[in-house]
């Protein structure tokens, strides 16, 4: 039996923040009283929609990418993503004056892909099936020398996602509940470890999409059960927990809730509507959660993660499509 990977410490995550400051946004924290009266709550967003680059991505791949010596990323950096961490590795990458290879699946919404391309990635498409993106990834190192650097199952990217949670446990006092979603599950469990060093009794909770709910059926197992195929409006929110977030999310995490695509759905209207952002579904779940009456929030001050707002407005969930 091998042993069990390194875990994620304050130490990495204090060492990113001051890595990437001069790269990213300090990403503001909006409130609404209309969404307050609605829950009951006193709900503080953490916008990461606002984000360089659309998502909280953007914090751990350029960790990643200028954390790798020299020698090591001379070839360029490579991944698999469903967008927004291609995007944030492109970035990282022309920042850092180096290539990037980028395999996506075959139905990423063309904003995430031209996103990538924009800051020149190098693109291969996919079969949309985790075993798929990971072969494709093998191939494109082989090929060309480049370093992987996982989309959340990699201490470095979790490191990175963390200072989401150090910068909102700063801009927010009192705070006692934070909710973010969780896929791959870099973000929450960055949030989640940081949580713990900086405000042990702030409980942490993650939201799922029922259809690519691998996150909370694995911590109700206590170990990793995959999702073959999710099924899923929030694209963001279809990959396998990852071995690394997976040992903190079980450390840190009081619970997963799961959440309807037609809760998500309405939930990103919402904001749209009342605080007038854009978020994307994967951006609107831990909210979904909220206003769908999945997490107990009630009289608590409660930090929610809006992760992201790219996706292509010519089909928005609630448009019907005009027939010819």
């Amino acid at each position: 039996m091998g042993s069990n990977p390194p875990g994620l410490t304050w130490s990495l995550i204090e060492a990113a923040r001051a890595r990437i400051a001069p790269l990213i946004h300090r990403t503001p924290v909006l409130t609404s009283t209309t969404l307050d009266e609605q829950s009951g709550a006193r709900l503080f967003f953490k916008c990461e929609n606002f984000q360089k680059g659309g998502a909280f991505k953007a914090r751990g791949a350029s960790n990643a990418v200028f954390s790798l010596p020299e020698a090591q990323v001379r070839r360029g950096v490579a991944t698999h993503s469903s967008g927004n961490h291609a995007a944030a590795l492109a970035r990282a990458a022309r920042l850092r004056g180096i290539p990037a290879y980028i395999v996506m699946p075959n139905n990423t919404p063309l904003a995430k892909r031209a996103a990538a391309e924009r800051d020149g990635a190098v693109i291969t498409l996919c079969e949309p099936t985790l075993a798929a993106r990971e072969r494709a990834a093998l191939e494109v190192i082989a090929a060309t020398g480049a370093v992987m650097v996982h989309p959340y199952d990699d201490l470095s990217v979790m490191a990175g996602q963390a200072t989401v949670a150090v910068e909102l446990l700063e801009q927010v006092e009192g705070l006692e509940l934070l909710l973010a979603p969780v896929s791959g599950g870099g973000l929450l469990s960055g949030i989640a470890v940081a949580a713990h060093s900086l405000r042990p009794e702030v409980r942490v909770l993650g939201v799922e999409p029922e259809g690519a709910d691998d996150a909370a059926r694995s911590l109700r197992a206590g170990r990793i059960v995959p999702c073959e195929h999710p099924t899923t409006i929030a694209d963001g929110l279809r990959a396998t927990i990852g071995v690394r977030p997976f040992a903190e999310i079980r450390r840190y995490v009081a619970d997963i809730v799961t959440v309807p695509d037609a809760a998500i759905v309405s939930a990103m209207r919402r904001i749209w509507e009342v605080m007038k952002i854009i978020v994307e579904p994967s951006g609107a779940a831990a909210y979904a959660a909220i206003a769908g009456g999945r997490a107990d929030v009630r009289g608590r001050r409660v930090g929610v993660v809006l992760s992201g707002g790219n996706l292509d407005l010519g089909s928005l969930p609630w448009i019907t499509p005009a027939r010819e």
